[in-house]
This record gives structure tokens, sequence and C-alpha cells, in this order.
């Protein structure tokens, strides 16, 4: 085998490197999940995970970067944006889908920990990169419909994406309101009646 090849075969999807790092992304949300963000270390997460912590230092560098990998992980598996070829079911899919991933251990851990302020600048830095990166995601979904003239030119993303979730981390955070199977729907009406009506005026 030559050298190549066998960088090759270390490097394959589903290798021993893909397993390692599917094992500690899992141990780092479920660290979340039961430790908060202030409490979860490398070591501990190493040991979750039954790695050396040497080996989770080597591939991310540091807790913050562990941390936001993770949360971006689960939430991008938890949560793929739709393409459905209209804006309406594209933004009721996506709602779903969220209300879908809350209702997990490992959502309600990322949104629990994204929602928390912390004075460490490190995990500032983290949560803004968590944040933005779901946005870019996500708004395609709004990027697609001014192309299809569905929404007006200069739409606001972020607001869109806003107004269409919070109501939804709201209630699987704070708990005081079930999310009904027909909410995501309707949010995605409500989003488009306030944009399409204020494009309007």
């Amino acid at each position: 085998m030559t050298e190549e090849e066998a960088e090759a075969v270390r490097r394959r999807p589903g290798g021993r490197a893909a397993r390692v790092r599917q094992a500690v992304l899992a141990a780092t949300l479920e660290a979340l999940a039961e430790e908060g963000i202030t409490r979860l270390s490398i070591a501990g997460v190493a040991a979750r995970a039954g790695v050396n912590e040497t080996t989770v230092y080597r591939r991310w560098g540091s807790r913050e970067k562990l941390v936001l990998d993770a949360m971006l992980t689960g939430s991008s598996e938890g949560i793929p944006v739709p393409d459905t070829g209209a804006v309406r079911t594209d933004l009721a899919a996506f709602a779903r889908a969220l209300a879908e991933y809350l209702a997990t251990p490992a959502g309600r851990s990322v949104a629990q920990a994204a929602s928390l302020s912390s004075g460490d600048p490190g995990l500032a830095k983290a949560w803004q990169a968590f944040w933005q990166s779901r946005l870019d995601q996500a708004g395609a979904i709004v990027d697609r419909a001014v192309d299809r003239g569905e929404l007006p030119a200069g739409t606001d993303t972020a607001l869109a994406l806003e107004l269409l979730c919070s109501p939804l981390q709201t209630r699987a955070l704070l708990g005081h309101r079930p999310i009904g199977p027909d909410l995501p729907e309707r949010l995605a009406d409500l989003v488009l009646d306030g944009l399409r009506g204020r494009a309007e005026d």
C-alpha cells in the first residue's frame, strides 16, 4: 500500500477518526445538557467519550471550538434547511424541524446553552459564530423566495427567521405553552403576512 493509499484509509468516511469525532461531539452535547456550559470541561468530555484528553485538544484545540462544533453539528443535522420550491412550505418545514429538534435532549441542551449570556470572551465569540452560521444556512430560504418573487427585495432575512423561530424557542425553553402540531404553519403564515404587508405599505 502506498503512503497516499494509507492516508486515504486513515481519513475514509466512517473510519476511526469519524467515530471519535462523533463520540466526542455526542459527549459534549450530553455534558451541556447535564452540567451546563460553565462546568463543561474537555477532561470531562474526553472521559464520557472514552478517548484521551490529548485527542480532544489535538482536534479542537479549545473548549470553545469544541462546544461550537458540537452545537453546529447537532443543529445542522437536526434542523436541515428545506427546499420545497415555495417559501411558505420552506418556512413551515424549517419551523417543524426546529420544533422536533427542540423536543430532543440534544436540541434542548443546544438551545439552553446558546441562550445563556457569558462573560467569557471565548464563549461569547463561539455563540456569535454559532448564530451567524445558522443564519447563513437558513437564510437561503429567504434568498430563494426573493429570487422567485415571493418576497420583496431587501427583505430582512435575520428578522424573518427570528420571527419564525423565537416563539418555538420560547415555548421549548420556558415550557409555559406546548408547541401544537399546527404552530409551524401558523407561524409561517404570520411571518409572510408581515413581510408582504410591510412591502405593500
